[in-house]
């Protein structure tokens, strides 16, 4: 039993992990509240409901509008999964040089950053594919991957730290585990307002007034971590965790 009990927190609580999932959905949150994502949430609600408006509300629609949210959600999901596989992958085919990579992304992640508290003008241009699927149901995975495969400026920094976490982990299981984390943080506020629907635009306006302050947490926290990749913090620091996980088990 403690042989299975030290493999599970091998495996899946390493110290590493357990300060990079929660930081993960952060992210993910973060990419929620931006801008670029904030006023457009009423139309992606409507549009993968096949509904607009208040019709999207009713009681009768809350079942499909709750149902189109999933499907959206699994198809941006697939998209960031995905990519953290690939990179993932190509982190543990390049070990030998891992630390060196993860100082360079750290500097990278810096830059998203700055770039996502505005202070980088030129990386503020959206660039996103303009596919426009099918409303409703059949539409909604698709308009998930369309989100996905899109760059925004408000999310292609959150989303870089996230994949450079992933890729700081060493294996592809670990870092599709941080972009799931990440896609919960972005996916269930997306949720939450489908099934509180009511209660939404009061939720969407808040977030619209503090979109500023929004903005300089989710690039400051940003930069920090990017500061702890380059000085080599964030790995100390997953060291010292991982050194208690190890006791714990022991000591059980």
């Amino acid at each position: 039993m403690q042989s299975i009990g030290a493999d599970f927190a091998n495996t899946v609580l390493s110290g590493s992990l357990l300060l990079a999932i929660p930081v993960a959905m952060l992210a993910g949150l973060v990419s929620f509240a931006s801008p670029c994502v904030v006023p457009l949430v009423p139309g992606y609600l409507g549009y993968v409901s096949g509904m607009a408006g208040a019709d999207a509300g009713g009681k009768k629609s809350r079942p499909r509008l709750v149902l189109g949210v999933l499907l959206f959600i699994a198809g941006f999901s697939a998209v960031f999964v995905t990519l953290a596989i690939v990179v993932s992958a190509a982190g543990a085919a390049f070990e030998a040089q891992l630390d060196i990579i993860t100082r360079v992304l750290g500097v990278v992640v810096i830059l998203m950053g700055l770039a996502f508290m505005g202070a980088m003008p030129f990386l503020q241009n959206e660039r996103r594919f303009h596919v426009s699927p099918k409303a409703g149901l059949a539409g909604a995975p698709l308009l998930g991957i369309v989100f996905g495969l899109g760059w925004t400026p408000c999310i292609g920094p959150t989303l870089s730290a996230v994949i450079t976490l992933g890729l700081t982990e060493g294996t592809v299981g670990r870092g599709a585990l941080l972009a799931v984390a990440y896609c919960l943080g972005l996916g269930l506020p997306f949720l939450a307002l489908a099934l509180w629907f009511e209660r939404s635009g009061r939720v969407l306006a808040w977030l619209r007034k503090h979109r500023r302050g929004l903005q300089i947490f989710g690039g400051a926290m940003l930069v920090v971590l990017g500061v702890m990749l380059v000085t080599g913090l964030w790995g100390a620091l997953t060291g010292e965790l991982q050194g208690w996980i190890d006791s714990f088990w022991v000591a059980v």
